[in-house]
C-alpha cells in the first residue's frame, strides 16, 4: 500500500494499535518525503523557472492546506487517534511537520536527510489540537559544497536614468560639463536671480513647494545657472540634470516630482543660430536622423528672445497620429537666448557675453522613446515595468 493511499485511511483500519506501530508508520511517512525531495534533485532543473516549478509542486503535495499528505494524516490519524494512542501521534506529527519546514524554503538546492538527527523531548501532556506544541525537534543539516549555489538576479538602470545618460554623453562629446546643484533652494536663485518677477503666477503656493517664506522645493535647474556663472564666469558651456519639483497632481503626464535638464551656453559672438544648429544635432543624435526640428515663438522670463522646440513626429514620421494629435509634430522643449539681466545677476557682462539655454523633460523624453502612456509607471517600482529595460 502506497503512502497516498494510507494517508487516506485511519489507524484503526491499518491495523495500527501501539505506540511502536505509530513510530513505524511515520518512519515509512519521513522515509517517502525525503525519497521524493532527493528524486527531484537527482533530476535536476535547467533553469531557475523550471527549479522552482519543481520545488512548489512537492511543497503543494506534502503541504497545501486541503489536500496535502500532512493535512490528510492530521485528519486521518491525528484527529481520529484513540486516546491512549494521540500522544504518541502527536509527538510523531508535530516532529514531522517540522522536518517539512525545510520544503517551504528550499528551492531543491540541497539534499537535507530528513528524520536522521531528530531528538523528541516528551512532555507530560498533550493537546487534543493538531497544531499544540507537544515536541521538541532539532536537526542538523549537512552542507554540500558540491552544490551550486543561489544566484540573486541582477538588476539594471532605471529606464531615465538610462535616457538621461544618453542625453548626457551627446552634449558630453559636444563640450560641455555636467553641473549639479541644491533641490532646496532659495526663492532668490530659484526665482529673483532668473528676472522672474513676483507676480508671476509660477511663484504662487498653487505652482510651488514652499519650505519657508525664502526656500522652495527647486522648481526646475535653471539655478544652477546662476550659481555656475558666480563659480566660473564665462565662457561656459554646462548641463544641469537633476530632479525638480512642482505642485502638480499626479496623471498620466504630471507628477509633483520629476527630472529635468538644462543646457547653458555663454561666449562671445554666441547667437540663436548656434542654439538652433546644437538642438537639431542633439535631436537627430537621439531619435535618428530622420528627425526635423521646428522652432516657434514664445515667452520665458529669463530669455529673450524664447522659443518653443518641437520635432517631427518620431511614431508617424510627421505624417499625422494620436500621439502628435495629428499635426506631425510632438512639443519637447523650450529655448532662448540668455536675457541680459540674467547675465549680469551671473556676474557677466552682458555687452560682453552673449549665451543660449534650453530646458527639457527627462520623463517625456523616456516616455517618447521607449512608447509609454503613463509617467506614473516611472515611480512605482513595479519590476514587472522595469525589466523590460534590463540590458
Amino acid at each position: 500500500m502506497t503512502i497516498d493511499e494510507k494517508v487516506r485511511k485511519t489507524l484503526t483500519e491499518l491495523g495500527v494499535l501501539d505506540a511502536a506501530g505509530v513510530e513505524a508508520l511515520f518512519a515509512e511517512v519521513r522515509s517517502a518525503m525525503e525519497q521524493e525531495r532527493s528524486n527531484l534533485v537527482s533530476r535536476g532543473a535547467a533553469s531557475e523557472a523550471e527549479r522552482e516549478k519543481l520545488s512548489k509542486a512537492l511543497r503543494d503535495r506534502w503541504l497545501a492546506r486541503k489536500n496535502g499528505l500532512l493535512s490528510k494524516i492530521d485528519d486521518q490519524w491525528l484527529k481520529t487517534a484513540a486516546k491512549d494512542l494521540k500522544p504518541f501521534v502527536g509527538r510523531n506529527f508535530n516532529a514531522l511537520r517540522q522536518e517539512s519546514a525545510a520544503l517551504e524554503v528550499s528551492a531543491l538546492m540541497q539534499v537535507v536527510p530528513l528524520g536522521l538527527h531528530v531528538a523528541i523531548r516528551e512532555e507530560s501532556s498533550f493537546s487534543d489540537s493538531a497544531s499544540a506544541d507537544v515536541g521538541h525537534v532539532t536537526r542538523e543539516v549537512p552542507q554540500d559544497p558540491t552544490l551550486p549555489g543561489n544566484r540573486r538576479p541582477l538588476g539594471s538602470l532605471h529606464p531615465v536614468t538610462q535616457i538621461q545618460r544618453e542625453i548626457e554623453e551627446i552634449f558630453l562629446q559636444l563640450g560641455f560639463r555636467i553641473e549639479g546643484g541644491p533641490e532646496i533652494e532659495s526663492v532668490y536663485y530659484n526665482f529673483d536671480a532668473l528676472n522672474i518677477p513676483e507676480s508671476h503666477p509660477s511663484r504662487d503656493d498653487w505652482d510651488t513647494f514652499y519650505v519657508n517664506s525664502r526656500t522652495v522645493l527647486r522648481t526646475h535647474t535653471s539655478p544652477v545657472q546662476i550659481r555656475a556663472m558666480e563659480k566660473y564666469g564665462a565662457p561656459l558651456y554646462i548641463i544641469i540634470p537633476g530632479k525638480c519639483y512642482r505642485h502638480d497632481n499626479p496623471d498620466a503626464s504630471h507628477s509633483p516630482m520629476f527630472h529635468q535638464i538644462e543646457g547653458l551656453a555663454i561666449d562671445t559672438d554666441i547667437t540663436f543660430a548656434d542654439l538652433k544648429g546644437t538642438l537639431d544635432f542633439f535631436a537627430k543624435k537621439l531619435f535618428g536622423e530622420r528627425i526635423r526640428t521646428r522652432f516657434q515663438p514664445s515667452f520665458f522670463p529669463f530669455t529673450e528672445p524664447s522659443g518653443e522646440v518641437a520635432i517631427s513626429c518620431i511614431f508617424c514620421g510627421g505624417k499625422g497620429c494620436r500621439v502628435c494629435k495629428e499635426s506631425g509634430w510632438i512639443e519637447v522643449m523650450g529655448c532662448g537666448m540668455v536675457h541680459p539681466q540674467v547675465l549680469r545677476n551671473g556676474g557677466i557682462d552682458p555687452e560682453e557675453y552673449s549665451g543660449w539655454a534650453f530646458g527639457l523633460g527627462v520623463d517625456r523624453f523616456a516616455m517618447m522613446k521607449y512608447d509609454i502612456n503613463d509617467i506614473q509607471l516611472f515611480f512605482q517600482s513595479d519590476a514587472r515595468f522595469l525589466e523590460q529595460f534590463s540590458a
